[in-house]
Order: structure tokens, then C-alpha cells, then sequence
């Protein structure tokens, strides 16, 4: 009879746990010095290894050789070998989340008075320990807190945050972390050499990051593939076929019409995803992890060991990061990051990637702060790249070169110190804007300073969504500020919104202009 690869190389010792250590050695340590807890409480994710590791503690605290042997059951005599084949009377185990009443823990309490038939411990392990009712835990508190010496307790959960503190403070507690991908590709390798399955390390490293710490997930994941494909040499690209999975140029795709804009060319992929058969859940995950490894690339220059890929897909990702800001690539991972929270519990994943996807392209729809940097990078890369576009409804007036039809572009006269202290803050404005708070730097950059009457400095504004922003007051009253502190000098500052055509004004002295005109200038007042 066929069994699942989990079961079949389910650890039997504790040297055979992997990715688990820190708890591995602790258990081990306590065998061998023979300092035996009453109570422990195993926490982790899925597939870590708490049943495995609770059914080897249960053999290991029974077996006479168990000290002598570095701690390990040896897995052959009477006692060890009756737990394996589920016959001993010393070791129970309970599902808690189908046997969670009061009635099934008084069942355990009576079952606690009557010593071992065989071995030195009788011990109880509870799966799924936080699905007991309030009720059975109160009736457990008792015998959890001073159960006879021959007896241990093994709880097991994934969701400690349910577990009372009265519980809690009872056992020892031990927290299974998730497993890495090598130490998983490693296992697999190990399992699929002894079982004669041939099957590509590329495959292999995918399967551990879909397991996602998992090792039981990893084992489960091979075993489909294995199914789907006997007695083949099994690629990268079947494995992606029958995990329902897309591979790195699928994402970079995705990505770059997202970056582009291309709503279109973006839901044609979700489309050809979905037409494909890929698993949509799996799919937005894998997205999120192409996009934190775009995200990896732009914050640090070495990512070795950070990113785990082959030359040729670090080598797309990073065209794709280059094609985005980290503002960008930090939003998109918020919101796909919630979109992923949100498909778990809908039967319509696929409106809701659409729906994510289109979000992702519209950051004027958002009014949060990183949606507001996101409007304000692109204007910037706009205005940096000269790839300005007018807003609907706007005028633009262009000026051929050597034409004529350019306006004539009007006078303001100032005083000869109004005029100097206006010219040195034109000059010196991008300094000025340079110096400020990130959100304020990129709200104010590409504006232009003038004045009307020397009096009142001007910020003036090419763009209405900018000018629009409600944060716009804050970053005129930095700049204020800040102009004080370099040039020593206060200065009114408003803000203005330049209109459609309208033409720059030229600035010139009182003595220029009586240059300009040939005649003396009679000042009023």
C-alpha cells in the first residue's frame, strides 16, 4: 500500500528533525540529564515539526537506551517499538479540535490516575490544543499544574495568542520556527536520492518556497508532482504546471505594464494566468515575493544570499526595478500584501486581483501618505524627464523656434536691493528646495519663485494636482523658514497656480529700465 511521502519520512529521532535546533538540543539535553518536564507546550506554524518532534519526546522519555544515546529513542525495543505501531497504552493522543469539551478532559484526568503499564511515562499529547472550550481548559488547569510524576503533557498548537496565560505559565514552552528553503531543497534531495526520483534542483527550490517553512507542505507539494509525473525526470516547468504556479517572466510582465500604466496589457496576464489554470491565491504570492526582491535590489547593491535566483531572473528583475521608484515597489507590495489577506475568504479572486491590479496603476485614487509620494515621484521623474503632460482641459501654448508668436513677456519693475534679493533666491531655489523634508522636497520641486512686488515672494506652480494638495501650506511654510535661516532675511511667500499660456515675467531695476526707455523715471508716492 502506497504511503504519502510525509508519513514515510516522518522523523523517528531528533537527529533526523530538521531546521528545529535550538529545540532539538534543548529536548535532547533534558533526556540525557534526565531534568524531565511535566508540561510542555509546542508553538509553530504548520508542518515545523511539533507532532513529529512530541511522538519522538514520547518514545525518548520511555526508552531505557534514550540517555546513553545522545538522547534519541533507539526506536527497537518493546517500548519504543509499541509506540511506533500506535499499540502502547502509554501514549495518547488527542485531536483537540474534534474532542474539545469538558467531558473529553475529565476522560484524560481519569486515564491520569493509573500509572504506566510499560515504560516510566504515560503521555498525553493534544493537538491543537487551543480549540479546547473554556470550559475544558479550566477542568485541565488542575492536572496540568500537578499531574502525578509519571505523567507529561504535550500540547501542540498554531495559535498561541488562544491559549489562557493560566496554561501558558504551566509549561515549558517551545516555538517551531518556519524552515528555510535550503534546509527544505536539502531534505528533498536526501528523500528524492533514497526514493530514485529524478527531478531538477531548480524544481526542487521552488517547491521549498511554495512550502513556505513547511517542511510536511514541501513532502506533500513533491508528492503531487511525483503523481502527476511518474517515472519521469521532472522539470522546473512541470513543476509550475501542476502547482498552478508562473515563473519569473510572467511577473516581470505583470510588473512592467503595472509601471507603465498598461491596464490593458495588465489584465491580459491576469487573464492568461487564469485561462492557464494557475491558482490565483498562489499566483498574487508569488507576485508579492517578485516585488520584494525588486524592492531588495533597490535598497542595497549586494544581494547575495538575499535574493535566491538564477543570473537570468536576477538579471529581469532587475530591468524591472529600474522601470519603478521604491516609493512605487513599496506601495504595490502594501496593497497586493492585503489583497492577499482579503482572497482567502472570497469565491471572486479574480475581480479582486483586476480590481488590486487597476489600483495599483491609479495612485491619484489613494489619499494616504504613500499614495501621495507615489503622485509626487512621478510628476518628479515627469518634470526630470521632460515628459510633461497637460490636464485635461488645459491650453498649452508652444513657441516655434524662430518664430515671432511668442507674447511679449511683461515688465516688473523692482528696486536695485528687491531686484538683487529676488536673482539670488531664483539662483539659489533648488538649493532651498533640496534642503527640505522628503514629502515637502517633492511637492515644491520644479516650481519657480517670483515676486510681484518685491514685497511678496511668489512659489509658483506648473501642475493643479500639485497646487491642489492639501499638504502644500506645510511646504510653504518650510520653505519660509528655511530661506530665513540661510539668506538672514524674512520673506512673505504665497503660492500661485501658473496658468495655461501664460508667459514668464521679466524682472528689471529702476536705473535699467530708465536705460531701456532713454528718459528719466519719476517715482510716485
Amino acid at each position: 500500500m502506497y504511503q504519502a511521502l510525509y508519513r514515510k519520512w516522518r522523523p523517528k529521532t531528533f537527529d533526523e528533525v530538521k531546521g528545529q535546533d535550538a529545540v532539538v538540543t534543548t529536548l535532547k539535553n533534558q533526556i540525557i540529564s534526565e531534568r524531565i518536564g511535566h508540561a510542555y507546550l509546542f508553538c509553530g506554524t504548520r508542518g515545523t515539526g511539533k507532532t513529529s518532534v512530541a511522538k519522538i519526546l514520547a518514545r525518548a522519555v520511555n526508552c531505557e537506551a534514550a540517555a546513553g544515546n545522545g538522547g534519541n529513542p533507539c526506536n527497537v525495543c518493546d517500548t519504543c517499538t509499541g509506540i511506533l505501531n500506535e499499540s502502547s497504552m502509554n501514549v495518547m493522543e488527542i485531536d483537540a479540535a474534534s474532542n474539545n469539551g469538558v467531558d473529553n478532559i475529565r476522560d484524560i484526568r481519569e486515564q491520569v490516575q493509573y500509572p504506566p503499564t510499560q515504560g516510566r511515562y504515560k503521555v498525553f499529547i493534544i493537538d491543537e490544543v487551543h480549540m479546547l472550550s473554556t470550559g475544558a481548559f479550566n477542568a485541565l488547569l488542575k492536572t496540568l499544574e500537578e499531574p502525578p510524576e509519571y505523567v507529561i503533557f504535550i500540547l501542540a498548537t498554531t495559535e498561541v495568542h488562544k491559549i489562557p496565560v493560566t496554561v501558558l505559565s504551566r509549561c515549558q514552552r517551545y516555538d517551531f520556527k518556519r524552515i528555510s528553503v535550503a534546509t527544505i531543497v536539502a531534505r528533498l534531495k536526501e528523500l528524492t536520492d533514497a526514493e530514485g526520483i529524478h527531478i531538477e534542483e531548480r524544481a526542487l527550490e521552488y517547491i521549498a518556497k511554495a512550502a513556505d517553512g513547511a517542511m510536511r507542505d514541501a513532502l506533500s507539494l513533491l508528492d503531487e508532482c511525483v503523481a502527476f509525473h511518474p517515472d519521469e525526470n521532472i522539470t522546473y516547468d512541470q513543476v509550475l504546471t501542476v502547482l498552478g504556479a508562473a515563473d519569473t517572466g510572467t511577473f516581470a510582465k505583470l510588473f512592467k505594464a503595472v509601471a507603465a500604466a498598461d491596464t490593458a496589457g495588465a489584465l491580459k496576464i491576469v487573464e492568461s494566468a487564469v485561462n492557464e489554470g494557475k491558482e490565483l491565491s498562489q499566483f498574487t504570492t508569488d507576485f508579492l515575493w517578485f516585488m520584494r526582491n525588486l524592492l531588495v535590489m533597490k535598497t542595497t547593491d549586494d544581494v547575495y544570499g538575499l535574493i535566491d535566483a538564477s543570473k537570468e531572473s536576477i538579471e529581469t528583475m532587475k530591468a524591472c526595478a529600474a522601470s519603478a521608484t521604491k516609493e512605487s515597489i513599496m506601495r504595490y507590495i502594501r496593497q497586493i500584501a492585503e489583497l492577499i489577506n482579503r482572497m482567502r475568504f472570497s469565491s471572486q479572486k479574480r475581480v479582486l486581483l483586476e480590481l488590486a491590479v487597476i489600483r495599483l496603476m491609479s495612485p491619484q485614487a489613494e489619499e494616504d501618505m504613500e499614495g501621495v509620494l507615489a503622485r509626487l515621484s512621478e510628476i518628479e521623474d515627469r518634470i526630470r524627464n521632460g515628459n510633461l503632460v497637460q490636464a485635461a482641459g488645459e491650453q498649452v501654448t508652444s513657441v516655434e523656434k524662430g518664430s515671432n508668436k511668442a507674447e511679449e513677456r511683461p515688465a516688473v519693475r523692482l528696486e536695485k536691493a528687491r531686484y538683487d534679493d529676488l536673482m539670488n533666491l531664483k539662483a539659489r531655489w533648488d538649493e532651498m528646495i533640496n534642503s527640505l523634508s522628503g514629502l515637502n522636497k517633492a511637492l515644491l520641486h520644479g516650481t519657480t519663485v517670483e515676486t510681484d512686488d518685491g514685497d511678496v515672494m511668489v512659489i509658483v506652480f506648473d501642475k493643479s494636482d500639485v497646487y491642489n494638495m492639501s499638504h502644500r501650506d506645510s511646504a510653504v511654510e518650510e520653505i519660509k523658514k528655511t530661506v530665513a535661516e540661510k539668506f538672514g532675511k524674512e520673506f512673505i511667500f504665497r503660492a500661485k497656480l501658473k496658468k495655461s499660456g501664460e508667459p514668464d515675467t521679466r524682472y528689471v531695476t529702476e536705473e535699467e529700465l530708465s536705460k531701456l526707455i532713454n528718459m528719466e523715471i519719476e517715482i510716485e508716492g
